[in-house]
């Protein structure tokens, strides 16, 4: 097994940084659309509820879990993150060719000093997969009709990438190292 070229770390962390800006608003998408919506809550304004406008009120129930599956599945939440995965994804297949990748190598990289070291591009790799886990459960979650799956799962990819761009921990690279530490990943058979 060949060791793969190795990578400017700042490559990730620009990566995350947009991902978290894009995760941010995911999960504000999330929590004012229909995943954290009450069923029977008045939908048609800032207004109090009043029986005279021949509005009917239906207490208790989440409102995703009653809505038809194409309501769900148009919730600018969800289609925010569908987008969001999909990166995940593209990241994962072909991370030389994902869009954060190029853009930091054409337009970032030149305009920076060559990087003190290069790191392996396995961990990060591992990270995009462990994103598009999480957000891809969230997903799944939304479309069955989970209440709050959503923007627990968009909070959640937030709070790692933020912590890649801000501070340089990468929370799904540290999971790679332990999970190569005790064996299961990332280690070859000896030679008999």
């Amino acid at each position: 097994m060949t060791t793969p070229a190795r990578i400017d770390p700042r490559g990730p962390r620009f990566a995350a940084t947009i991902t978290a800006a894009l995760l941010l608003v995911a999960t504000f998408l999330a929590l004012t659309g229909i995943s954290t919506a009450q069923a029977g809550a008045a939908t048609f304004g800032w207004y109090a509820y009043q029986p005279s406008t021949g509005a009917t009120f239906v207490p208790g129930g989440w409102a995703v879990a009653g809505a038809p599956l194409v309501h769900r599945a148009l919730d600018p939440g969800f289609l925010l993150t569908v987008i969001i995965a999909l990166l995940f994804l593209w990241a994962l297949v072909s991370p030389r060719t994902a869009p954060w990748s190029v853009l930091f190598r054409t337009v970032v990289r030149p305009r920076l000093a060559p990087p003190a070291e290069l790191e392996d591009p396995r961990p990060p790799r591992f990270s995009q997969g462990v994103g598009l886990f999480v957000v891809g459960v969230g997903l799944v979650l939304h479309l069955i009709g989970v209440p709050w799956a959503l923007p627990i799962a968009t909070a959640a990819a937030f709070v790692a990438a933020f912590l890649n761009a801000a501070f340089g921990f990468c929370l799904g690279c540290q999971m790679y190292l332990l999970l190569q530490r005790v064996g299961v990943i990332g280690r070859t058979a000896p030679a008999a």
